[in-house]
Parts: structure tokens; sequence; C-alpha cells
């Protein structure tokens, strides 16, 4: 069943929103104090910059650069060899990571015959160089065995590298290994493991190093980094310990950089648990963690939504006398954002400029963030305001962020007008960036809307995915439309398009608040079939149609399934059954329930 069929188009004009910085009505609104101090650079030296404030005093203007007022109104500067990222955008994760022969940031310099080499091989796509693999190295043949040619092939490699192009780097590290008169080097080997990693081809990088050692190179601790994060990637965290055996086979003690590279590892595989433990072992080793390895754990708790953890890791960086970079603020101000604390990422934001640290379109969106998450879009909008006026190009995510703002303050005309915002500054809205839009009118129950932004989608070439879908459903769902409700699921279920444990859950919660019981049991029953496991949600939202009409017994007998299903309750749970209570007995008997529960439960992170 074609999805464009269901939806109905309608189209209408939007005004663009114009935002005061210093709009002090503005700002009453919010009902929040901004403590934020506004940094200032001029964008040439024989400009003069002002330095204002966001307040209701005028302050005077200077001709000095890269200025701030801290929060007790004294004067300060930047320190401009501090600046680690600069305006536009991050050379982070770019470049040659583990520093053996490259450094971030750092672009080769092509030669005329490096350039020639590194179009022909973009020119090929997967499917010609596994085809052409002869043909690829026939024409390497042709280079004469020089010096020069090695530096043009590396710094090819190099690029290659910079633009995530794996497979034309395998194919010209291939050809130095098996083919060409080159003596390769750890780099080479290096450059190969890396590759086969980012296709996720663990074998493959295991086989290489098995002909490193075979070849009689030393690995070195860049090695090791890489074999780790293979194996991470992969959920191989046996294979990822005996890399720690075989460094101290060798007489290697791990380093900084393959701890480093085992918690990124782990992170990115999901498995927060073992990042801590490694962690604390880096510790226990006597390995003095780096900034880096800060800046991971204070995103691994941020992301848990612990940022009373993130906090007290930022304290012992310091106690240690490890030096924050801007990287580890804004991760921190990110940490507070995800809770909507705005206070704290103002003074995270306040103490980043008194290191004399530049705030990037990085730190503003997670400022931006925080207003969003605490429901004070006016706030966000101010900051958004801010960042331009200091010179911060918004990116993408800044006008998702607004839009955002905007959708869960119920302000949807808005959040269109920011939308079409960034279209006009030459962005292309992303498939987020509609979910965002589409978000915000499903709040407000305006399905003509909704179903105008899903066939905006259709025409801009974008695949409506599984979360756009849901929130149809949900739309459907909370302004009474069954039938329409119905004819997503059927399309979702028959077409191209993927149902989730999400999908259920709002289809249980729909007919369980509609009471139609008996085809909320229905689908709950059809999960096994789909390969689907309740959670929480599925649960709670069951319980909840009983618990409206009062039937505590059998919201009981689906809490001790829940249970045995090995399903733990939340606070919803706890809310629904004490809802569904008629009497004191029945509260006291819930209540010493959820309190044995909780005491049993293990957290997933230590505190």
């Amino acid at each position: 069943m074609e999805l464009e069929g269901i939806f109905t188009c309608r189209f209408s004009d939007c005004n663009s929103l114009k935002f005061d910085s210093r709009s002090s009505s503005t700002r009453r609104k919010t009902n929040i104090r901004t403590k934020w101090m506004i940094c200032c650079r001029s964008k040439s030296n024989s400009r003069t910059t002002s330095i204002t404030t966001v307040t209701d005093h005028d302050t005077p203007t200077t001709k000095r650069d890269s200025l701030f007022i801290d929060k007790q109104g004294k004067l300060r500067s930047f320190d401009h060899k501090k600046l680690s990222r600069k305006k536009g955008g991050t050379l982070r994760g770019r470049g040659w990571k583990y520093g053996t022969g490259f450094v971030d940031g750092v672009f080769p310099v092509m030669s005329p015959t490096g350039q020639q080499l590194l179009n022909y091989l973009q020119n090929y796509n997967e499917a010609q160089l596994e085809d052409g693999i002869s043909t690829i190295w026939n024409t390497l043949d042709s280079l004469s065995p020089t010096h020069t040619t090695w530096d043009d092939i590396i710094n090819v490699i190099v690029q290659l590298r910079l633009n995530k192009q794996w497979d034309p780097i395998i194919m010209a590290c291939e050809w130095i290994l098996y083919r060409s008169s080159f003596q390769p080097d750890i780099m080479c080997y290096n450059l190969l493991i890396d590759s086969y990693r980012q296709k996720s081809h663990y074998k493959k990088a295991e086989s290489i190093y098995l002909q490193l050692m075979d070849a009689r190179i030393v690995p070195n601790e860049d090695t090791y980094a890489l074999l780790l994060r293979a194996y991470c990637s992969s959920g191989l965290l046996d294979k990822a310990e005996a890399v720690f055996s075989e460094m101290q086979k060798y007489g290697l003690p791990p380093s900084v950089v393959v701890y480093n590279a085992y918690i990124d590892g782990l992170l990115k595989g999901r498995n927060a648990k073992k990042a801590v433990e490694i962690f604390e072992r880096m510790k226990r080793d006597r390995c003095q963690p780096s900034a880096d390895t800060y800046t991971m754990m204070i995103n691994l708790y941020g992301k848990a939504r612990r940022s009373f953890m993130s906090l007290k890791v930022f304290k012992e960086m310091i106690s240690q006398n490890c030096e924050p970079n801007i990287c580890t603020y804004t991760a921190l101000i990110n940490a507070f954002a995800r809770e909507g604390l705005c206070e704290k990422a103002e003074e995270i934001f306040e103490e980043l400029q008194k290191e004399g640290y530049e705030p990037d379109v990085y730190v503003y969106n997670a400022l931006m963030e925080a207003y969003s998450r605490a429901g004070f879009a006016q706030g966000a909008a101010e900051i958004f305001s801010l960042m331009q006026y200091m010179g911060c190009d918004p990116d993408r995510a800044s006008y998702n962020i607004m839009v955002d703002a905007y959708g869960r303050a119920g302000l949807h005309e808005d959040a269109r007008a920011i939308f079409e915002e960034l279209k006009r500054h030459g962005m292309t809205p992303t498939m987020k960036s509609h979910m965002l839009l589409l978000s915000a009118y499903s709040k407000s129950g305006n399905i003509a809307k909704c179903e105008e932004i899903v066939n905006q989608m259709h025409k801009s070439g974008l695949k409506p995915d599984t979360y756009v879908l849901n929130s149809m459903l949900n739309s459907y769902g909370r302004t009474g439309n069954l039938s329409k409700m119905e004819e997503v699921l059927k399309a979702m279920e028959n077409g191209p398009y993927t149902t989730d444990i999400s999908t259920y859950n709002i289809l249980i919660n729909v007919y369980g608040r509609a009471g139609f019981l008996e085809r909320m049991e229905e689908l709950f029953r059809s999960l096994p079939s789909k390969n689907l496991k309740p959670d929480v949600v599925t649960w709670t939202s069951r319980m909840g149609a009983y618990s409206k009409k009062k039937q505590y017994l059998r919201c009981l007998e689906i809490f001790e399934e829940m249970i045995d299903a090995g399903c733990y309750p939340d606070g919803g749970t706890a809310k629904v059954l004490l809802s569904a209570c008629s009497s004191d007995d029945q509260i006291q008997q819930v209540t010493t329930v959820i309190r044995t529960m909780h005491k049993d439960m293990k957290t997933m992170l230590p505190l």
C-alpha cells in the first residue's frame, strides 16, 4: 500500500521570524535570568569591535580583540593559542587520528602527479574497484619507484582518508604490500587495519596484523589501538581483552592512546558499563587519563542523563591537573542540556570563557539545547540570535534545535518559520528537520499540516522512516481517527517499512484509552510473532487501560506478568498502579511492592 495515498497535502505560507536578543519582555516570559557573557572578536584587524552584554545598560566600545565581560563585570581577554576549534566547524575526527605520520587537520599538499592519481582513484566506485583491481594495480605499476612517488601515494591515501573513501585506500595499500617494490612500514599496515575496521571487516583487520608480525615489523600503540576499536565495533570483547595480553607479551604497557581507543570503541558499541570498567582499570594501572579520556566519560554519563556524574568526572579531571579543552566544556554543557538544567549549563559556559576559550557553534548549540529541553523556547531564541551577533554562523543542527524548541513549547508556526529560514540560507532540510517539524504539528493536533509535511518529504526524495510513521500513528490516535491509524499500520506491516516496539506501544495506548480492550490485548499477543519484546511502556500502557476502570486486581496480574518477563517498573508504572487503587490498603500494598522492587534493582552505571 502506498503511503502517498493515505496523506492529503495542503500548503500555507509562513512568515519569517525575527529575534531580538535584548528584548526585556521576552526575557520576562522565560522567567529565567540569563547569565551568559558575550564574547567579542573583530572580523578584521581594521574594524572596531563593540562589546555588548544582554542587559539594559549601555557599555563602551573598544578596539581590543577577543574580549568578554565576566559575571563580576570584569573585562577579560582570550588566549588565541588555546582555541582548538575554528568558526564554521572543526577538524576533530579527521585526518590520521593516532599520530603515526599525520596530525589531525594537516591537509596533504598534492603534486600534479598525486592529484592525477587521486582523481583516478576517486572516479572508481565500490563495484568498479572490486572488478578493476588488476587495472588499478597496472596503473600504479607504471609509477617510478622513487621517494617522490612514495610521498605522492601517501598524500593521496591521506586525502582519501579525509574523504572517508576506504576502498581506494585498501586498494593502494594492498598494492604496496603485495605488488610494489616499496618496503611497507608500520604506517601502511595501520592504514589497512583502520580501513578494514571502518568497513566492519574485523577478520581482515586481524589478518593484516598477523601479516605484520610475519614480516617482523614491530607493532606500535596505534596498531593495538586500531585493533581494539575493530573488535569493539564488532562486539568481540574477548578478543579486545586479548589485545592487552598481546601488548604485555611484547613488553608494551597499555598507554593512554590504547585505553582511549578501547573506551571509544566500547562507547560506539553502546557498551557503557564496560567502558566505565576500563576507565577504572586505567586509573588502577596508573595510566593518567588525558583530556580526551575525561571528555568521553563526561559524554557517557551525560547521555545516560546523569549530569551529576559528569560534573563529578569534571572535578576529578581538575583535581588531577588535567586541563579541560573546549570539547570537554561542550560535553559538560551537553550533559546539563539533556536534563534541561539551564543555569548549570550557563555556569559552564561562563567558565569556558574565563579559561580563554571562544565559544563556537557546538557550544552555542549545547546551550540552546538546554533551554529547549527546559521548555524555554524564547531563551533558546536569544542564544540563537546572540551567536549570529557574535559572528558565529548557525549550522543545520542550530536550526533543528530551534524547530524542536518551538515545537516543545507548542509554537508550531514559529517552528515552521525557522524551518523555512533554514532553506533560505541554502541548507537542505534533513530527515531529522522534517521529523522535528512533524512532531511540532503533531503535538498541536494539526493533522493536515502533518500530512503536508509527509508529502513534502516524498517530493524531496526522503523516504519516511519508522519514527515519522509512528508520529502519524500517534497523531491519528490522539484525534480519534482510528481508521486512518489502521491504514498507516497496514502500510507499515505490508510495505517496505519497519515496525518497532514504539509502533505497538502507540497502538496499545490509543486502544486502551479508547476502551477497546480486546483490540489492545490482540496487539499485545501479536508481539512475539513479530520478534518484539514488550518494554516498560508497553506493560504500563496495558495496565493503564484497566486502571481507568479501577480494575485493581487485573492491574496486579499484569504487573506480575511484567516482573516475570524481566521488565522492571518505572515511575509511570507506579502512578498507574496507584491510580487503580480504591482503598488505603491497596495504596499501601502498591507502595510496598514498588519500594521493594527498586531496592533490588541494579543501576546501569556505578555511582
